[in-house]
């Protein structure tokens, strides 16, 4: 017999410390012997619904890796077969049927059935007809500004990665494979890893970061540029990593960078001579950035 299970309802589109409070519901229940889950969706609904998906905050790689890693079992469900779906049709076809459940978590703002027609409370009603518990997580703020996946991405799109982080919970960071560049890094005093962002990713504002850098399990302080360096004229767009006291050929490898704190906007210089001094100036500043765990 498959174990019941606790399931965690949501977007989840960001992993921020919204989520992780729904999440947090849903772990609780282990002690009850449920088997706390996350129910997450084959692509975002808004894709299906409008052909226009919101930038992703992290990949569906990632944030599985994530939910894993946090103790939660994550299981997916096709959205174009449940988006006309009633309320009613909803909790016994899917939550019940399908899950499994006998509790379930959401966010105060949680909207389901079709057109979002139901919430949090309708849920409730719902679930106590059939004898599910429903644990429901109030609204979580940062600096008095509600925390979503929407303004965190507004935020990582204008540089402020630092209150982004804090709506996080973690590091904004991104896992990707390092890839081939011009080598002028090595040219400029400063090799850096190269990666290019997946298709319809939140790609932070252009310029320069305090970062951090995993590799082989261990941390290292870096500075990150993010754009199309207009001083070299390539236009392809990267992020360009050096990792201070480290050295290796990381090319094919996927690695972890997390952006702590942004330093300065892309500009384009007079001359190499001139990038290559703001290069220096801008490592100086990431070596010794004092940044907020």
């Amino acid at each position: 017999m498959q174990n019941k299970r606790a399931i965690a309802l949501g977007s989840f589109d960001g992993l921020h410390i919204g989520h992780l409070e729904v999440i947090k519901n849903a772990l609780s229940l282990k002690n009850d012997g449920l088997l706390p889950c996350v129910m997450l969706f084959d692509g975002h609904p808004l894709e299906r619904l409008t052909g226009s998906a919101p930038r992703e905050l992290m990949t569906a790689k990632a944030r599985e890796e994530l939910l894993r890693k946090l103790g939660v079992t994550p299981v997916y469900v096709v959205f174009s077969e449940i988006m006309n779906m009633t309320p009613k049709e909803f909790v016994d076809s899917v939550i019940i049927k399908k899950l499994n459940a006998e509790a379930v978590c959401c966010g105060y703002n949680y909207r389901f059935g079709k057109s979002a027609a139901a919430g949090a409370e309708e849920l409730k009603i719902l679930c106590g007809e059939r004898g599910i518990r429903t644990l429901v997580s109030g609204e979580v703020d940062v600096d008095g500004i509600p925390v979503s996946s929407t303004r965190i991405r507004e935020l990582i799109e204008n540089g402020d990665v630092k209150t982004a982080n804090r709506m996080l919970g973690r590091a904004f960071s991104y896992t990707l494979e390092v890839v081939g560049g011009y080598r002028r890094g090595r040219i400029l005093g400063a090799p850096t890893i190269n990666q290019n962002f997946p298709e319809n990713f939140a790609v932070p504002r252009f310029g320069v970061y305090v970062s951090e850098t995993v590799v082989g399990g261990s941390s290292y302080r870096s500075v990150t540029n993010i754009g199309v360096r207009p001083t070299i004229t390539d236009n392809r767009l990267l992020s360009e990593t050096h990792i201070f006291g480290f050295s290796g050929d990381l090319y094919g490898r996927r690695i972890e960078v997390r952006l702590l704190d942004f330093i300065r906007p892309e500009k384009k210089f007079a001359s190499f001579e001139e990038l290559s001094e703001q290069i220096k100036i801008d490592a100086d500043k990431a070596k010794n950035a004092v940044v907020e765990d």
